[in-house]
């Protein structure tokens, strides 16, 4: 999942510490890794895309690796990701495009998981999750989530353990969301951005 790389409208969080043009340079980069990754795992790969589906960078991303461009839906995080899930046909893994620490061999092994359980998730360090892997949907997972609050993964346990979903978190991962991430990332190695508004 990936929204175009707007300025002002791309990592607003970040727009503190990198600007508008930064933050959405930033945002682009990222999903640039992310999609590096998903087409390394061999697994088929297809970019659901919140903006306008004829966006330049979009088009780069069909051009440069081969992916399909889906529309997400109208909506909160929740009814975007549950439409996902409802319209693929069998185990689906979908993960943000903010999460560096997600590579080839990690999402194929979170794809692995989906063989002997019914859903997978990596959790992020914040509280959330990067991925969430079902094999088929589980719409109250989605529904009236506080989406963004640090309580999201363990309302999620919360609700699998009442559904009787047994689940699998394969390793706990991070993402990048605030100015305070940006130190991770650059000794992770990733280029950071200039201040530019």
């Amino acid at each position: 999942m990936a929204r175009a790389p707007e300025p002002g409208r791309a990592k607003t969080r970040l727009i503190p510490a990198l600007g508008r043009t930064g933050a959405a340079k930033l945002h682009a980069a990222l999903t640039r890794h992310a999609l590096t990754q998903a087409v390394g795992s061999s697994l088929p790969v297809a970019l659901s895309c919140a903006g306008d589906l004829a966006h330049p960078f979009f088009a780069e991303c069909t051009r440069d690796f081969g992916v399909a461009l889906r529309p997400q839906a109208q909506g909160d995080l929740g009814a975007r990701m549950l439409e996902i899930f409802m319209q693929a046909e069998g185990p689906v893994l979908l993960m943000g495009s903010d999460c560096p620490a997600i590579d080839a061999a990690l999402l194929r092994a979170c794809a692995a998981t989906l063989l002997r359980a019914p859903a997978v998730f990596l959790p992020t360090a914040d509280g959330g999750y990067g991925l969430v892997g079902l094999v088929r949907p589980v719409a109250e997972i989605f529904c009236d989530m506080p989406w963004g609050a640090d309580t999201v993964m363990q309302m999620t346990r919360q609700r699998l353990s009442r559904l009787g979903v047994a689940w699998n978190e394969p390793a706990p991962i991070w993402d990048v969301d605030t100015p305070q991430d940006l130190a991770r990332l650059a000794a992770a190695g990733f280029p950071i951005p200039a201040f530019e508004d």
